[in-house]
């Protein structure tokens, strides 16, 4: 039985929590992932400081979502990219945890991570774990840059490779999918990191070793925020994140930024 990373992580059984510690010897996560997205931002020229958005680039905004492993560290460092690229403060990010590309939702609507209760279960659905967004979409190329970056440079393929099957496959939600404004400019990026856009048709398998990324319509294959417990998450494969970012978490939820989802979760 292949055994996920995540999953192992959480053992989401009434609100209990393992944490395990890495493997001697395995790279760190978000050691990965600082080399590529502080090397997008620079060569943007935003971590100096960059142009300020326009004031109509601002008012046009959309719901995106970004997919590729496990959603913990892929949150951490777009809560990053929304401070470096948007200014955003605490209370303007928008970055969420959550479920999207399956073709349906379960009882009640609901959409949730592997619980005792066998409820609404994300994988059976059909689901890969994902960070929603919203961004001015003159940001969604430029987002999409940091998401290539997000890979591991070596291997072109994500920095979990032990979390394994179609929860954790590589997917990318716009609204239009393969029709938006931006996806031709999406798909060149996408080819300059040497990966390949396809239509996502919906319950999509693993794209493990493939250098695909499913493309997904949004108003088909809407995104389902995840639970509170796993919003500003730490990912245990590296140093813990630390208070401050965790605690966003509960600003988020006082804010209603974030919400319960009638899913076995801590609120």
């Amino acid at each position: 039985m292949l055994v996920h990373i995540c999953t192992l992580l959480l053992a989401f059984l009434g609100g209990t929590v393992i944490g395990l510690s890495p493997s001697d010897g395995m790279t760190s996560r978000r050691a990965l992932l600082r080399r590529g997205s502080a090397g997008v931002l620079a060569s943007a020229g935003i971590l100096a400081g960059g142009k300020a958005q326009s004031a109509a680039a601002a008012e046009t905004e959309e719901d995106v979502y970004f997919g590729v492993g496990c959603f913990w560290h892929i949150q951490h460092e777009f809560v990053e990219a929304e401070r470096a690229m948007l200014k955003r403060g605490d209370s303007q990010l928008t970055s969420k945890t959550g479920y999207a590309g399956g073709s349906a939702a379960g009882e009640g609507g609901r959409v949730c991570y592997h619980n005792r209760q066998f409820l609404a279960d994300y994988g059976k659905l059909g689901h890969g774990e994902v960070v929603g967004m919203t961004l001015p979409r003159d940001q969604i190329v430029p987002f999409t840059n940091v998401y290539f970056s997000l890979y591991n440079p070596r291997t072109k393929d994500r920095v979990d490779p032990m979390d394994r099957g179609g929860e954790y496959r590589s997917l990318i939600g716009l609204p239009g999918g393969t029709g938006h404004p931006s996806y031709p400019a999406m798909e060149a990026a996408a080819n300059d990191a040497g990966f390949k856009l396809i239509p996502g048709k919906g319950n999509d398998p693993d794209t493990l070793g493939k250098q695909i990324v499913f493309v997904y319509d949004t108003a088909k294959f809407p995104f389902y925020q995840a639970e509170v417990y796993h919003q500003y998450h730490n990912d245990f494969q590296s140093p813990p994140y630390g208070k401050a970012y965790n605690d966003l978490a509960d600003l988020a939820f006082d804010e209603g930024r974030i919400k319960s989802t009638g899913c076995p979760d801590r609120v």
